[in-house]
C-alpha cells in the first residue's frame, strides 16, 4: 500500500505558511513505514529541533483506481479515519530554500499516526465534516471539511490521472490552519465530530 498526502488544501493553512494557495493538488507520498497505528507512542526523531503536528481526515482506497470520472470518485473509498502528518519544518525549510523535495521532513518513520479507519457512512455528510486535534487537553487545530480547496472526490480524479489507487491505500486530506510544534512529553488527541479516533504521547 502507498499512503498520498495532500499539501496546502485549506486556505488559511496555505496562508499560514506564507505558501499560495494551489490551482491543483499540491501532493507527497510518505511510504507504509510511517504509519504509528493503536495509539502507539511517537518518538521524538533526533534530527529535528522543530515537529509540528498537522491533522488530517483520512480515506481508505477501495478498489483500483486509473482515470476516475467525477461521477463515480465517491465509489473509490470506503472507509475514513484520523491521522497526523507530523512535519519536521526546520528540515522542510532547508529543504524549500534549495528547491528540493520535502521527503526528509515528511516520509519518516512514524510520522503518520493514524487512528482506527471506520465506514465512510458513520459521520453523516462528509462534506461538512468537523475534526480537531487537542495537545495537553486545549484545541490546537479544528477544521471542516466544507472548507477543504479540493473536495475528496477531486484528489481521487487529480491523483488517479497520475498513480493508480490500490485497494488500501491512504489518502491524508490536508491540514487546516493552527499547525504547530509539539514536544516531548506532549498528550494528543484527535477527533471527528465528538467523536475520539486517536490518543498518544510524545516521548
Amino acid at each position: 500500500m502507498k499512503i498520498i498526502a495532500i499539501g496546502r488544501n485549506y486556505t488559511e493553512h496555505a496562508k499560514e505558511l506564507h505558501n499560495p494557495v494551489p490551482e491543483q493538488p499540491v501532493i507527497f507520498l510518505k511510504p507504509d513505514t510511517t504509519l504509528l497505528k493503536d495509539n502507539r507512542d511517537f518518538y521524538y526523531p533526533a534530527f529535528s529541533k522543530n515537529v509540528h503536528h498537522e491533522v488530517e481526515v483520512v480515506l481508505r482506497i477501495c478498489k483500483e483506481g486509473k482515470h476516475i470520472g467525477a461521477k463515480f470518485a465517491h465509489t473509490y473509498y470506503d472507509s475514513v479515519g484520523l491521522g497526523i502528518d507530523f512535519t519536521a519544518r526546520d528540515i522542510q525549510q532547508q529543504h524549500k530554500e534549495k528547491s528540493l523535495p520535502w521527503e526528509l521532513a515528511k516520509a519518516f518513520d512514524g510520522s503518520a499516526p493514524i487512528s482506527a479507519l471506520v465506514p465512510k457512512d458513520t459521520f453523516g455528510d462528509l462534506r461538512n465534516l468537523a475534526f480537531r486535534l487537542d495537545k495537553n487537553g486545549e484545541t490546537v487545530q479544528q477544521g471542516n471539511t466544507a472548507e477543504l480547496i479540493f473536495s475528496f472526490e477531486d484528489i481521487l480524479v487529480f491523483v488517479s490521472q497520475y498513480i493508480t489507487l490500490r485497494k488500501g491505500d491512504l489518502i491524508f486530506t490536508g491540514t487546516p490552519a493552527g499547525v504547530g510544534p509539539v514536544a516531548i512529553g506532549d498528550y494528543l488527541e484527535g477527533f471527528i465530530a465528538d467523536q475520539r479516533m486517536f490518543h498518544f504521547h510524545v516521548k
